[in-house]
């Protein structure tokens, strides 16, 4: 039977309670004065630097075992079988050549007006992203009534006895 710790941690004194409550408020200045005080030019530079990492991180699972998005599903739904494995394998190959497309695209902005930059990473990337997401959770419903309706044939197609 657990029991709690006889001696727990003090109570916070104001002053730490204080800069707990300011730190969001002290990292938001500091954004600011680093975009305010840092040529605009290598800032530029930020979204290809996330784009590509997104990309290595999809593309570097591929040769893995179990790529990030089999490991995601895995977590959401441990007994997931083979058609969702095959699946997210899949869709980590799409993800890969998405953020990739999205790193080339950033990259080309850097050299581009400010206004395209600000148009194509602010919002353009975005709106793609999303785009992306809700179509993959439609396919993804599709699929997922498609192995609910006919799991015998399922069985059958993976070479499983019935």
């Amino acid at each position: 039977m657990l029991t709690p710790h006889p001696n727990p941690l003090p109570k916070e004194r104001g002053l730490v309670k204080m800069i707990k409550a300011l730190a969001p408020f002290i990292g938001m200045f500091a954004v600011i004065a680093l975009f305010h005080f840092t040529d605009f030019v290598l800032l530029k530079y930020y979204p290809p630097i996330a784009n590509f990492g997104f990309f290595a991180v999809f593309f570097s699972s591929l040769f893995q075992e179990k790529t990030v998005i089999q490991k995601i599903a895995l977590a959401a739904e441990p007994d997931a079988d083979e058609n969702v494995m095959r699946y997210t394998r899949n869709l980590t190959y799409v993800w890969a050549g998405f953020t990739f497309l999205n790193f080339l695209i950033s990259l080309a902005t850097v050299f581009a007006s400010e206004k395209i930059w600000a148009l194509y990473n602010g919002f353009i990337s975005y709106f793609l992203i999303g785009t992306f997401f809700i179509i993959e959770y439609i396919v993804r419903g599709v699929k997922k009534r498609c192995w609910m309706a006919n799991p015998a044939e399922l069985m059958r197609k993976n070479g499983k006895e019935v």
